[in-house]
């Protein structure tokens, strides 16, 4: 029952008007389920119209304006409540007045710019969203809808090989050699691993994909790794001049694009961490930063031509040095 004005009397939903060809995708909310969620990408046209159902067709609704907006925001985690907008555009639908029957209102955001990909992690949160707002002298009436960014690359046209020695003095030298530095979401990552000196008594060998989210910025900066694969190389004792291959297959793993200085707000980068483990348990390990990125599948016609060559390119180097011992 609406008492004195307070109950909800109108029913509002967000319909996008190619809701029944347009793709979804899966996302990770904030407690760590998978929702599907309208997909879009950067330079699409975001349209459709918002519905508003009396439940009392009988009583009017007075208000003080129905408009629409387009949002992309960040959340950081440890700053809840100060919302970061990168993006934010408005549509006024409805001037004040009031509603006497059902109706429905068109909306379209042109072109809209969609920068960053849409992002959950452990310590921040990028979104995008539709939002309804019923504008009333008391209560306002709000309906909020998310959809999905994907942020499609090009293909890089400097991705050279990492080949690295390193090792520990007079007990382990090694060579390690991976195909390329920057891989696409669904990529296979192929390489070697040589044996030249080998003095101490190996007894398992793995390759880990590790995230790192960097939020904050100064004295308030949060690093988050997370181990997100754990890849067996090798369990058993290698010798001098023996060599292992490495087929590392990315798309069973949950990935994201490598994202770097997002709104000057956060970062995530991958690394490659080779582990050598010996006999009395000591860790040796060589951390390697690769760059991720989402490959775009053939550009769909309904896609404009801003989402068509929007793109990032990315420049990543591999740096030498000894291998680190964890004892």
């Amino acid at each position: 029952m609406s008492f004195f004005g307070f109950g909800q009397s109108v029913e509002v939903e967000i319909l996008l008007s190619d809701a029944e060809s347009r793709k979804r995708a899966e996302h990770k909310t904030e407690d760590g389920k998978k929702e599907k969620y309208f997909l879009f990408y950067d330079g699409e046209t975001v349209s459709g119209k918002v519905s508003l159902v009396l439940k009392n067709p009988n009583k009017r609704l007075e208000h003080q304006g129905i408009k629409i907006e387009f949002i992309g925001q960040i959340e950081l985690y440890y700053d809840r409540g100060n919302h970061h907008e990168f993006v934010s555009l408005v549509k006024d639908l409805a001037r004040p007045g009031e509603i006497t029957q059902s109706q429905a209102f068109d909306f379209e955001f042109t072109h809209v710019e969609k920068p960053y990909e849409s992002y959950t992690g452990q310590n921040v949160k990028l979104r995008y969203f539709l939002r309804a707002t019923i504008s009333r002298r008391l209560n306002d009436v709000v309906k909020e809808m998310d959809i999905v960014v994907h942020t499609l690359s090009t293909y890089p046209e400097l991705n050279s090989s990492i080949k690295m020695e390193v090792g520990i003095e007079d007990c382990l030298h090694i060579e390690f050699e991976y195909n390329k530095s920057k891989y696409h979401l669904k990529d296979v990552i192929v390489g070697k691993i040589y044996f030249l000196l080998v003095r101490i008594k190996i007894k398992h060998m793995e390759i880990d994909i590790i995230k790192r989210e960097t939020t904050g910025t100064g004295p308030n900066v949060y690093h988050e790794n997370d181990t997100i694969a754990k890849y067996e190389i090798m369990d058993g004792a290698p010798v001098r001049g023996e060599s292992i291959p490495i087929r590392l297959f990315l798309a069973g793993y949950e990935l994201t694009p490598t994202m770097r200085d997002i709104n000057k707000k956060f970062s995530v980068r991958y690394y490659l961490n080779l582990v050598l483990i010996d006999e009395e348990e000591r860790r040796y390990f060589k951390q390697q930063e690769v760059v991720l990125w989402r490959k775009g599948d053939i550009v769909r016609k309904s896609m404009s031509h801003q989402a068509a060559i929007a793109s990032q390119r990315f420049e990543g180097t591999a740096s030498l040095g000894e291998m680190s011992k964890h004892s």
